[in-house]
């Protein structure tokens, strides 16, 4: 995929992250700003280079994480706690700004891309556009709009993560006190097992 250079440019944007949210599991709460290879929206498809997620807000991190579409047609939307457990929060806040190729608007039009590629079920086409920005240009990621709950998200590669973010510790799910809160604005249930 050859992507057009002037209106990468143009759809560059310098932002400053604060008070972003990266929900993770616990298993790596030793690493908060850790990185891996994956099969997600915005992952390498030949695992080239590695990104991390963030969101707006609390509600933004758990939808995209916890809840995604399990709950498509159920009447009862029930989040056990000991799954909610195994989960973690983080505030992720940037000292400098990230150059990001914004994606919230025009910008997949523009470039004659899918919007599938951001704001699909499938994920195929995004990891391809991300290779294909990650490859053309020194972008330190992407900032697009959750296709759950309508808020802005950040794709942050790799390259960007040395020395621009700072990350709190990570703190189990259920013990955050707008988690339940989080889970009520998506219409699910913390359900207790003991």
């Amino acid at each position: 995929m050859i992507l057009d250079q002037a209106i990468l440019a143009d759809l560059a944007v310098a932002i400053t992250p604060k008070a972003y949210v990266r929900v993770t599991p616990m298993a790596h709460a030793a690493t908060p700003l850790g990185a891996g290879f994956g099969v997600t929206r915005f992952a390498s498809p030949t695992k080239t280079f590695k990104v991390i997620y963030l969101g707006q807000d609390l509600i933004t991190g758990v939808a995209e994480t916890l809840v995604r579409d399990r709950f498509q047609g159920r009447v009862r939307r029930v989040l056990l706690d000991v799954e909610a457990a195994l989960w973690g929060a983080t505030e992720v806040n940037a000292g400098t700004p990230l150059m990001l190729v914004d994606l919230r608007t025009t910008g997949l039009v523009r470039l004659g891309v899918s919007t599938e590629a951001a704001r699909g079920k499938a994920q195929g086409q995004g990891r391809k556009l991300s290779q294909a920005i990650y490859d053309q240009t020194n972008a330190q990621g992407l900032i697009y709009i959750s296709r759950l709950t309508g808020r802005t998200c950040i794709c942050v590669y790799d390259r960007a993560l040395q020395g621009r973010l700072v990350a709190t510790p990570i703190v189990e799910l259920t013990l955050l006190a707008g988690f339940v809160d989080a889970l009520r604005e998506l219409n699910v249930t913390l359900m207790a097992t003991s």
